[in-house]
């Protein structure tokens, strides 16, 4: 059994996957720090100010904060700020993503085209027709 989960472990789709997440978690801190930090402060400085990680709905008498950090202590809170971001988040990374296998996609559709465009060689005849071949030029002699 242990054999099996090596070659399992071996094979290069798991490979392929584990690199694949390793990527996949990097690039979302990219994408948040793209959010938080680039898109969200040039979107609150468009509309004056808005803030979206600051919205919040309180579902407590007890909550009276402003803030959100601090209304998390105080009591339950519907942070939908949060949310908004993280729908942002994923926004901009599906269309990342989606530019990418759009790209790719047309490398191999021409990749396609340059194979289809060259000829393919013509394939050797086989021994018989060399042979009548010979045998109908002797005759035509």
């Amino acid at each position: 059994m242990l054999n099996e989960f090596k070659e399992f472990i071996a094979k290069g789709n798991v490979m392929d996957l584990a690199v694949g997440v390793i990527i996949g978690g990097a690039f979302a801190l990219i994408t948040k720090s793209l959010v938080g930090d680039i898109i969200m402060p040039i979107i609150g400085a468009i509309f004056g100010g808005l803030d979206f990680s600051n919205y919040f709905t309180p579902l407590s008498s007890d909550v009276t904060a402003t803030v959100l950090e601090e209304a998390k202590k105080q009591g339950a809170v519907l942070a939908y700020g949060s949310f908004i971001t993280v729908i942002i988040n994923f926004v901009i990374i599906a269309f990342i993503i989606f530019m990418m296998v759009r790209y790719v996609n047309r490398v191999k559709a021409g990749m396609e085209e340059q194979e289809e465009e060259a000829p393919a060689a013509p394939a050797a005849p086989s021994e018989d027709i060399v042979l009548l071949t010979e045998i109908r030029d002797a005759l035509k002699k």
